[in-house]
């Protein structure tokens, strides 16, 4: 989680060399267990205070997906990934909303409905311990295809 706030911070990830990330799973780091991290910072208007700065903060540990929306989502601007040193081009299609039952680090169980961006960050990690790449979701074809209902996010 440590790594994921420095590289949100502009003077530590310059002074570390990182490039900023909102999600980590235990694979990229060479780590076989079923384990994700996500910090998605709380954005807010020009002027207001955050109550919280972070949206969305945990450790997953078994993250599964039990359910999700029929509306599928892209992110406007595309995907990025910690893995990835280039800039892949195209709509990654994920589901709208997702609902993910996760283990905490006390061996918890939880359930949590996410939507939107931080439904998005959710399947891109859950996709790194399943050995899915973000890139495998993009239409080889027509990388910027946009389905029927298909909700670009901005």
């Amino acid at each position: 989680m440590q790594f994921l706030k420095h590289s949100q911070d502009p003077v530590m990830a310059e002074k570390m060399g990182l490039r900023g990330g909102v999600g980590l799973a235990a694979p990229q780091l060479d780590i076989s267990k079923r384990i994700i991290a996500v910090l998605v910072p709380n954005i807010v208007e020009e002027g207001e205070t955050p109550q919280e700065a972070y949206d969305l903060e945990a450790i997953m540990y078994n993250p599964k997906i039990v359910s999700h929306s029929v509306q599928d989502a892209a992110l406007g601007e595309g995907e990025g990934c910690l893995s990835v040193d280039r800039n892949v081009p195209g709509y990654v299609v994920r589901h709208a909303r997702v609902t993910v039952d996760y283990f905490d680090k006390d061996g918890e169980k939880h359930r949590i409905k996410l939507k939107g961006y931080n439904s998005i960050v959710v399947q891109h990690e859950i996709d790194h311990i399943n050995g899915i790449m973000f890139y495998d979701r993009i239409n080889e074809k027509d990388p910027f295809a946009v389905k029927d209902g298909l909700l670009i996010l901005e």
